[in-house]
């Protein structure tokens, strides 16, 4: 059985889960929400904290959505939202998205969001995603391109900070630039073009949500994934990172702090 061989960067520290349970389906599915019909069966891969997953959930009444991942800790947490929400038509349970544990021809749609970037292997979760899909269903993906981030006000920090998440994500075996390679992973999992609808979006933080996203940064910079193969490779000393990390905090309180996060979209039709 295949297994992810890649170092998730961002680890699972509250610094980053905390952030990604700001997420909705809203600001991180648009382009998928008019395809999802009241029945459908949805799977949502890597689903972390569960925002986007309830979200989609309260859309499918009269169907059902699992949420997978990883990683218990964080299951659990998404199970606790939902269960919050008060949605009884929504399951967790742990995956590797290299071999889903799910009959072929099983979903309405499969969807993940900011997982492809992340892995060793993205054609091959790409295959699987579309195996489980039903015929005519819909796979769907949308995934951060970190080179053409964009950011205000730009602290020599932050930029070195970039430049560092290069190579550190590629070490760690990801993608860090995903966003402007999803269409083509479509087409090396098996889509004809045709098939492929590869779109592009923008989250654009100020204010309030971009001092949360400094504070995340502030904290998440110092965890394993990142530090601990930026010190371990060569690339910064612990001294630099933590510099960094103070300059995340300065940057989010600016009163005119604003980052744009740019993301490609793809969303597959199976054949």
């Amino acid at each position: 059985m295949a297994q992810e061989r890649a170092v998730y960067t961002h680890g699972h520290h509250a610094s980053v889960v905390q952030d990604h349970a700001r997420r909705t389906a809203q600001d991180s599915a648009s382009f998928l929400l008019q395809h999802i019909q009241p029945n459908h069966k949805i799977l949502d891969v890597g689903c972390g904290p569960g925002t986007i997953t309830a979200d989609l959930a309260a859309l499918v009444p009269q169907g059902s959505v699992i949420g997978g991942d990883a990683v218990e800790s964080v299951l659990q947490q998404a199970s606790d939202f939902a269960e919050s929400r008060g949605l009884s038509n929504i399951t967790f349970q742990k995956i590797d998205a290299n071999a889903l544990p799910f009959e072929d021809n099983t979903f309405d749609i499969v969807y993940c969001h900011q997982v492809l970037q992340h892995v060793s292997d993205p054609v091959q979760i790409l295959k699987e995603m579309r195996r489980v899909a039903k015929p005519a269903g819909i796979i769907a993906s949308r995934e951060a391109d970190y080179k053409s981030f964009a950011w205000y006000p730009e602290l020599p920090e932050i930029t070195r900070w970039a430049e560092l998440y290069q190579q550190v994500a590629k070490t760690n075996g990801g993608e860090p630039n995903a966003g402007r390679y999803c269409h083509v992973w479509a087409r090396q999992a098996g889509f004809e073009p045709f098939q492929i609808d590869a779109t592009w979006d923008c989250w654009r933080y100020v204010g309030q949500r971009a001092r949360h996203f400094s504070i995340s940064w502030n904290g998440r910079i110092l965890q394993p994934g990142f530090l601990g193969t930026a010190v371990r490779e060569g690339f910064a000393t612990e001294e630099e990172i933590r510099r960094i990390s103070e300059a995340w905090k300065k940057w989010g309180e600016d009163e005119d702090v604003f980052i744009a996060i740019p993301s490609g979209q793809i969303l597959c039709r199976k054949g």
